[in-house]
């Protein structure tokens, strides 16, 4: 049996890391990996990090270019590659242009595909954009549906999809996050050196993320208000932002706190440490998807900075808390965090509910079960 995996970011490349090597585990499948490089940069350091080496390589990253212009390039190039290979399956992995153009490829050649993290929906078409419609479109033409959640089943059943084809995995990102969480890290060096000080000094740390196309502009601008407004209240917090490298991101977020006090802004990390920041964390602040799941497996509570999620179930476990973009509303609430002992506890101590880290394990099996 030939697998074809395909990703392009750096979530994707976490997410498909442990199942990348659980399929090189089995002599009976061979292995073939397919990087569109939709993010060159932040791609490679995730490659580097499992130590994974594509057979292809699209190298699709461009500067501005639209949606449309990479959907397209990406939908040619690995068409052509499919042709070559004539894999048994594609997978693809999320909601990326990556994931939604990998699926819309595999059936186009009629090749059987694997959705990893099926079923996640806001339903609504525009939060996350081009995000919803993606992992739809994806979830759409599959044959095997590994959903992480029996929530993210269920919205797949809402869609009258066969529920003989979805399988509940849990969510490979917590495969990946224990196997990296468990690495030497050496904070004196590196990307975390100018972190360590307010670590030593017992500073309640709190990492924030925010890189939304839907935060561009105004949203950007009130979280970057209300991180300001939270040091200012509290003195023992340390704000550490690692800044996407989108220029709408940039721009907005060192024009507004290029030099504020005890908010330290860094290049975007490597995943090894990010982990390890993760760790060293109080709290955080984020608009991403993947750190909605992977903060709460190392106990540390969420605040997630948009209005809807597709991951519903950290809210309803308690690890996670909706606070959208309004100013008032996110300092209150880590405000809360901050100075509530019982309210922290609650939240932190909560159980994750993507998983135990044996994801990539079932959708192997899945698969090989599948073919027989």
């Amino acid at each position: 049996m030939k697998v074809f995996s395909i990703f392009g970011t750096r979530p994707e490349a976490i997410k498909m890391a442990p199942v990348v090597k659980e399929l090189g585990k089995h002599a009976e499948i061979e292995n073939v990996v397919c990087v569109t490089a939709q993010h060159r940069q932040m791609l490679d350091q995730a490659l580097e990090l499992f130590a994974i080496e594509p057979d292809y390589d699209l190298n699709l990253m461009q500067p501005n270019q639209s949606l449309a212009q990479l959907t397209a390039k990406a939908l040619v190039e690995l068409d052509v590659v499919l042709e070559k290979e004539q894999p048994d399956w594609v997978l693809t992995q999320g909601d990326t242009t990556t994931a939604m153009v990998g699926a819309l490829a595999g059936f186009y050649r009629r090749i059987k595909v694997g959705h990893v993290e099926a079923g996640l929906r806001t339903w609504d078409k525009f939060q996350p954009f081009p995000e919803e419609i993606n992992r739809k479109i994806a979830d759409a033409v599959c044959d095997l549906h590994f959903a992480p959640t029996r929530q993210s089943r269920d919205n797949l059943l809402r869609e009258s999809v066969n529920s003989s084809s979805i399988v509940v995995t849990g969510n490979t990102v917590i495969d990946a996050l224990l196997e990296v969480a468990a690495k030497d890290y050496d904070w004196r060096s590196g990307e975390l050196a100018t972190v360590l000080p307010a670590v030593l000094s017992g500073k309640k740390i709190i990492l924030v993320t925010a890189h939304r196309r839907e935060n561009f502009g105004e949203p950007l601008r009130e979280i970057c208000q209300a991180l300001k407004e939270i040091v200012s209240r509290f003195a023992d917090a340390q704000i550490v932002y690692p800044v996407h490298l989108n220029p709408n991101v940039q721009q907005v977020v060192r024009a507004e706190l290029g030099d504020v006090h005890n908010i330290t802004l860094l290049a975007p990390l490597d995943y090894l440490p990010l982990v390890q920041l993760m760790k060293a964390s109080y709290l955080v602040l984020t608009d991403s998807g993947g750190l909605q799941e992977e903060a709460p497996g190392l106990g540390k509570p969420v605040l997630v900075l948009r209005e809807v999620t597709e991951r519903p179930e950290g809210v309803e476990a308690g690890t996670v808390q909706l606070v959208g973009t309004n100013k008032d509303r996110i300092v209150a609430a880590t405000m809360r965090l901050l100075t509530d002992a019982a309210e922290y506890k609650r939240m932190a101590q909560a159980v994750n509910p993507y998983g135990d880290g044996k994801a990539s394990q079932r959708i192997v099996e899945s698969l090989l079960s599948f073919q027989k």
